[in-house]
């Protein structure tokens, strides 16, 4: 397994990212909020967008796990070569992609772009994968990050109201030893936090849930008024 994510086992990474029109969506502001979660004790954080990147990566001292999102359907996650090669010479310590089985955007294969990157890049890479099947297909890849992060976000499986533990206890000890499980989307709690941890995940990727204030916000808002 690449040295970087070994030091990543059993720890937390925070995604920082605010959406167009936000009052944070400012990569200055994504910079500040990535040194407060690093202080907190985050692993690794993740950013997107070339500036965010650019200016978290200036800001912490912990791995910066890089995306660049172009798109709203299909494949939008850092969705071609181009995109990627973007990302690391941002300044992405990983370069995170779309590890579905879908089209790419620029017709290339996850396969054809991996190993484009490799020629480029000796750091590791983290597939957003949405199934058992491309999970597995990315880790055949010798990609060195799995994650779950588009697991209800495609057809492929249905949208749980937590992280898929489902998925992560399917994907736990099929995978080979130089790739690492790693549990996102929709862990917003605590508790759900561990059950993925306990559920097989090498490590846990929290975003909304720490740095998107105007989503927590309105769970709060909700709760009160629902009482």
């Amino acid at each position: 397994m690449h040295p970087l994510v070994s030091s990543l086992e059993g720890s937390l990474i925070v995604s920082c990212q605010a959406y167009p029109g936000e009052p944070m969506r400012d990569p200055r502001t994504m910079a500040q909020v990535a040194a407060a979660v690093a202080q907190g004790g985050a692993s690794a954080v993740r950013a997107q967008g070339l500036e965010d990147i650019a200016q978290v990566s200036s800001a912490v001292d912990v791995p910066v796990i890089g995306i660049w999102k172009d798109g709203e359907d299909g494949v939008f996650i850092t969705p071609t070569l181009e995109h990627c090669l973007a990302v690391i010479d941002a300044g992405a310590d990983i370069l995170a992609l779309d590890g579905t089985t879908r089209a790419r955007p620029d017709g290339r294969s996850l396969a054809e772009t991996v190993s484009a990157v490799r020629e480029r890049f000796d750091g590791p890479l983290m597939a957003d994968c949405d199934s058992l099947e491309s999970a597995l297909a990315a880790a055949d890849l010798g990609i060195e990050i799995i994650g779950t992060t588009l697991a209800g976000h495609t057809t492929a499986r249905p949208r749980t109201d937590g992280p898929d533990l489902e998925l992560l206890r399917e994907l736990t000890g099929r995978l080979p030893a130089t790739s690492a499980l790693v549990a996102e989307g929709r862990v917003h709690t605590p508790q759900q936090a561990h059950d993925a941890r306990t559920a097989g995940a090498f490590a846990v990727v929290v975003g909304t849930a720490i740095t998107h204030p105007t989503s927590i916000t309105g769970w709060f808002r909700t709760a009160v008024a629902d009482a």
